[in-house]
């Protein structure tokens, strides 16, 4: 018996349904009609919008550093761009992204084709037209690594031209950025290179004298062999320190690289400390500096001078590749991203979709006009069975809504 009733209460609620909307069949059809019509017409009239895509790849990137392997490695190692991919992004296609968003490009961009006349932004001229250019660009950083630059405008050649100029916005700020950082990396490594061919100016002429003064050309092999080899250790100990300059250029001092690269030349130094004092000599193994206690004054002092001579020496011999190509970074002028697809004017518009305005238009209509059919057949139902009920309701309204709006009006 449930079922049945079920069964029939959902029948007549169909059929009541069903009903009404046969009763007002040509309101709900006018209505419906003349509503669609009427949006169609008004997306037709609309400003037609077209869209124009540029597409772009980062360019591939020449190692500065690629002549000194050691120093290149270590400082590739410590980058914060494979430090952010090994977590699955894309920080170079992220940071163009955040180009082109800048007030940078967007102000150039405004100038170069006059967008606060083309938007016809009369206040707040700035914020606004930067504000209605984002709404028209979409700047996508895709999973493939390329860049998309979408470019909506009611002109095709117009937004056409603003893509491409945004790819040239876009390498000639990445451009300046890498060049001022390329600019302090050059002063400090120039720095570093003065100071070496003085010191090694001084190394030179403080042993040639020393040679003149007391006639000493050379120790035995052995001492000389131990002497290169304090040399090259020495050597490796101011790459070490030029390393940790160039990278506190780099990075903050608390970045894990800049401090894993002090405690590499501290380290350096307390082992060279301790094997000036002969506390890291083995046995069979032939120490650098103990032996020097053992030579004569003067042969003590030539090694002092002549150790001096070829750590000044080797720190040139890594320095100087290093300084020049700081140089050619600085004057290079490679672009930062290569055009995949060039943006050329849409053959047809991108907005307004009149198909998708007319299908919103029926949908919303039809529902419109139904809540209205059953809302006046409710209305008409409480009129016919509870008349009375009804008056009164009518007369409260009436006396509350419409009498307080004659009473404004009088005051």
């Amino acid at each position: 018996m449930n079922t049945e009733e079920e069964i029939s209460t959902t029948a007549t609620a169909l059929m009541e349904f069903l009903g009404v909307v046969t009763k007002h069949r040509k309101f709900i059809s006018r209505f419906v009609l003349g509503t669609t019509v009427a949006i169609t017409i008004i997306a037709l009239l609309m400003p037609k919008w077209y869209k124009s895509t540029a597409s772009i790849f980062p360019a591939p990137k020449t190692d500065l550093l690629g002549a000194l392997g050691g120093f290149s490695s270590l400082v590739s190692s410590f980058s914060p761009g494979n430090a952010l991919a090994a977590l699955g992004g894309n920080p170079e296609a992220d940071r163009y992204v955040a180009i082109l968003k800048s007030g940078t490009v967007l102000g150039a961009v405004i100038k170069k084709f006059d967008l606060v006349h083309v938007y016809q932004i009369t206040s707040y001229p700035g914020e606004k037209t930067q504000a209605e250019l984002l709404s028209n660009t979409e700047f996508t950083a895709e999973i493939e690594g390329h860049i998309t630059i979408l470019v909506y405008d009611k002109d095709p050649q117009r937004a056409a031209d603003m893509a491409n100029y945004f790819v040239e916005m876009l390498n000639k700020t990445d451009q300046e950025m890498q060049v001022q950082n390329a600019r302090a990396n050059r002063e400090f490594i120039e720095q570093r290179y003065n100071k070496n061919l003085s010191d090694l100016a001084a190394a030179e002429d403080s042993l040639r004298i020393f040679q003149q003064r007391y006639g000493i050309i050379a120790l035995p092999e052995q001492t000389e062999a131990s002497i290169k080899a304090a040399a090259e250790i020495s050597g490796q100990l101011a790459l070490k320190e030029v390393q940790v300059g160039v990278l506190s250029q780099m990075f903050t001092p608390d970045h894990p690289s800049v401090l894993q690269a002090k405690l590499e030349v501290s380290e350096m130094r307390r082992k060279i400390s301790q094997m000036s004092t002969g506390s890291l000599r083995k046995d069979g193994e032939l120490n650098v500096f103990v032996p020097f206690k053992k030579v004569p004054e003067l042969g003590s002092e030539y090694v002092r001078r002549f150790r001096e001579v070829e750590i000044q020496s080797k720190v040139l011999e890594f320095v100087t590749p290093l300084y020049e190509q700081a140089k050619v970074e600085e004057k290079r002028q490679t672009p930062s991203v290569v055009v995949l697809d060039r943006a050329g004017p849409a053959e047809r518009k991108a907005k307004p979709k009149v198909t998708l305005y007319a299908l919103l238009a029926l949908v919303i209509s039809s529902l419109f006009s139904l809540v209205v059919v059953f809302i006046r057949e409710m209305l008409e139902k409480l009129r016919a069975g509870h008349g009375d009920r009804f008056d009164s309701i009518v007369a409260t309204l009436r006396s509350d809504w419409f009498g307080l709006r004659l009473q404004r009006k009088q005051k």
